[in-house]
Formats: structure tokens, C-alpha cells, sequence
């Protein structure tokens, strides 16, 4: 057994906490902010990479293929029956005339009906009826549309009505790829050209973003439709699709 004296043993503690002290001041002195190990992780944290963002913008330009036209018919008789059945008689008429040029039956779709009494001014009592059809069609061969249009017309006389006509790019896919190419090189070459300027290489493409639109058809005149032509001249014009890209490259 040993025995320490009293003071003995508060010498030994004094030595054993003075070095305690020098060895936690030695560590904190190791790095402003605390241990060696913070020290190390920051010299190990990656820099931020640079990078370049351009946005690039590509057009196509094709040739709308499909007319859709809105007919309707009108008339007016004394009676609700009567009134519709002449209604009816015409829009047949209408139908068959289309169905003739060869306009497919699931192309022609019933799109409206209204019936709605005549009224002489401060009169309840209805004087005649109203009856209004309505139907759309879809006319596939830009090349026959005008004829389809004008033997419809024909078909419905005085009481037929067209209320407009719009004109479609039924297959838009090759068009979009087109200006998706085109939008991609454009934004590559001004990626190029900055990272020339900065000095720096062009890295790998780190994202890609796009937006598209198409733009409505743009008519021009028919040189084919000839003054005396029976068939309603129809000038498909063209159609614009655009895409816009952003890419961001690492630099």
C-alpha cells in the first residue's frame, strides 16, 4: 500500500490540470473555429462549379391538311312540326351532298339544334317558329374541301348558313422534331461562343428545359382556283410550330 501525504497529493493535482489545460489550449489553437477535424473539412469541400445557361429557339414550317367547317340551317314556318321537318329535309340534304364528294360519315358530326317561337312586336302569341341545325364537318383533302364546301351549300339553298372554318396541321410531330433540332444547335452555339469568351472549356449538358407553341395558320393566295371555278377556292397557307430551350452546361 502507498500512502500519499496530503501535500504530495495536491502537487500531483495541480501538475495533472495544468496539463489538461496546455493540451485543450494546444487543440483549440488548431483551428480558429475548434477541432483539427473542422480544419481538414474544409480544405476537403469541393469548390462550386461554374456553368453556362443559353436558351436556344428553333422554327418549322409545314402545310395545314385538314379543313373543319361549321354549317347550319334555318327556317321559319308557321308550325313547330312543320318548321322542323323542313329543317330536317335540308340538313339531310346537307349530309348526303357531303357524303357524296366523299366526306366519310364519322366525319359529320350534329353540333347544335335550337327551336325558339317568332313574336310580333307587344304580341304573347307567336306569329311563326324558328328551327336551327347545326352540323360540323371534317374535310380530310385540302385539294376537295372547296368543292365538298360548295356542293353542301348547294345541297342546303337559301336556308343554309356557314359560320366559319378553321384549318388544321392534323400530324405535327415531324415539325416539332425539326425545330427541337434546330433549338438544340442554336443554344450549343452560344453556349460555345461564351465559353470562349470566359476562356473556359464547355462542359456537359446538366439540364434541358423547353417550351413549344404553334402559331395559327398563315393564308395565302390559291393560284389554283381559277376565277370560274364552281368550287370554293380554299389557300391552306402554312402553319409555324416554335421551340424554345434552355440548357445549362457545366463550364
Amino acid at each position: 500500500m502507498v500512502i500519499t501525504r496530503p501535500g504530495y497529493r495536491a502537487a500531483a493535482i495541480g501538475i495533472v490540470s495544468a496539463a489538461l489545460l496546455i493540451g485543450a489550449f494546444s487543440l483549440g489553437a488548431s483551428h480558429p473555429d475548434g477541432s483539427p477535424a473542422e480544419a481538414a473539412a474544409d480544405q476537403a469541400a469541393p469548390q462550386p462549379a461554374g456553368r453556362i445557361s443559353v436558351t436556344g429557339t428553333g422554327t418549322a414550317t409545314g402545310t395545314p391538311n385538314q379543313l373543319v367547317a361549321t354549317m347550319g340551317v334555318q327556317v321559319s314556318a308557321g308550325s313547330v312540326s312543320t318548321a322542323l321537318d323542313q329543317a330536317n329535309r335540308t340538313v339531310s340534304q346537307v349530309t348526303a351532298a357531303l357524303s357524296g364528294q366523299g366526306v366519310a360519315t364519322a366525319d359529320i358530326q350534329t353540333s347544335g339544334l335550337s327551336i325558339y317561337p317568332n313574336y310580333q312586336p307587344n304580341s304573347p302569341v307567336p306569329v311563326s317558329y324558328q328551327v336551327s341545325e347545326s352540323l360540323t364537318a371534317t374535310l380530310n383533302q385540302i385539294s376537295a374541301a372547296g368543292r365538298q364546301i360548295e356542293a353542301a351549300v348547294r345541297a342546303g339553298g337559301n336556308a343554309i348558313t356557314v359560320d366559319g372554318v378553321s384549318l388544321n396541321l392534323t400530324d405535327d410531330g415531324p415539325l416539332f422534331a425539326a425545330a427541337r433540332e434546330s433549338a438544340m444547335r442554336d443554344a450549343h452555339a452560344k453556349a460555345e461562343q461564351f465559353a470562349r469568351a470566359a476562356a473556359e472549356p464547355l462542359g456537359q449538358v446538366l439540364s434541358i428545359t423547353s417550351a413549344t407553341t404553334a402559331s395559327p395558320p398563315v393564308f395565302a393566295p390559291n393560284a389554283a382556283a381559277s376565277a370560274g371555278s364552281a368550287a370554293v377556292p380554299i389557300s391552306p397557307g402554312s402553319q409555324q410550330v416554335s421551340v424554345s430551350v434552355t440548357v445549362v452546361y457545366a463550364a
